[in-house]
């Protein structure tokens, strides 16, 4: 009886880790259904529905998923790090029939969701996938295993293969780049060298200027929250600045104490960042100028 135990614990830790490759069978159960699909009436879902990317921030890597492990005789070894990888490769994409259930991170698969799967990458990971064929991109965030079939070296969600045109091909020849951020909030993307996150989101760049640069000597702002609460303004205006690498300001009138962020040059260094800012949970920020 401790042997069969013993296997019957194993099979279930080999499904968990497996994540969206397993091969099912019906022996498992797992899956209700036998073929991969695409979500009903997947059609009605346009390019602007699966424009969000994934968010870049640091995460720290699950001890779990960095044993080695073993799938269709094959033995992988994740990697103790994610920073500095590239590759080029065949992507394929996994929907319908593993959305629900647990990815290898011991999350659940959305297939509507900027995620994918990948062998050896540390969990949970950010990257950069490009299809080599449209130069479309999408970030993702890694939370799962696979693909296990062929030499393809990323599974994407729906959504992801949907955003970079991968979806109505199946496979498609992509580069993948990692976007490492460590914990004191220094990005690198693949190869290229550490960054700032102002200098990630391009606030530092020297481009011409364009239709949401700057002009007449505009500054742009952000504001970020207003609150009563001068002291608790004063707090987030410290962790803000921190966090993003710019300058925060708080201000006060009429009793209504408020947080900007600035000042930018440009409109669309504001813009880019306003959408951070709004994905890490202050969902009401917006532009001003003056």
């Amino acid at each position: 009886m401790s042997v069969v135990r013993r296997s019957y614990h194993f099979i279930l830790f080999g499904i968990v880790l497996c994540g969206c490759s397993l091969l099912p069978t019906e022996q498992t159960g797992r899956y209700k259904q036998h073929i991969d699909s695409a979500p009903v009436n997947s059609q009605q879902y346009s390019d602007k529905d699966f424009a969000k990317n994934a968010t870049p921030r640091y995460e720290p890597y699950r001890t779990l998923n960095s044993k080695p492990y073993t799938v269709l005789g094959k033995s992988y070894l994740p990697l103790f790090t994610g920073k500095g990888y590239e590759a080029i490769g065949e992507a394929s994409w996994y929907g319908q029939k593993f959305h629900g259930h647990l990815t290898s991170n011991g999350e659940v698969y959305d297939m509507f969701a900027m995620t994918a799967a990948h062998k050896t990458l540390p969990l949970p990971s950010y990257v950069k996938v490009t299809n080599l064929a449209n130069n479309k991109t999408v970030i993702v965030r890694v939370n799962d295993r696979g693909p296990f079939h062929g030499n393809r070296i990323i599974d994407l969600s729906f959504a992801a293969a949907k955003k970079i045109g991968t979806y109505d091909n199946g496979v498609s020849k992509v580069k993948i780049e990692v976007i490492h951020v460590s914990e004191d909030n220094l990005y690198t993307v693949g190869k290229g060298p550490t960054l700032t996150f102002s200098q990630y989101m391009g606030i530092d760049d020297v481009d011409t200027p364009n239709e949401s640069s700057s002009s007449n000597n505009k500054q742009w702002f952000i504001q970020v929250f207003a609150s009563s609460d001068k002291a608790k303004i004063k707090r987030l205006a410290r962790v803000i600045a921190s966090l993003y690498q710019v300058q925060a300001n708080p201000s006060s009138h009429s009793g209504v104490h408020k947080l900007h962020l600035g000042p930018f040059e440009k409109k669309d260094h504001a813009e880019r960042l306003l959408e951070e800012v709004k994905d890490n949970g202050y969902p009401n920020a917006y532009i001003i100028s003056e």
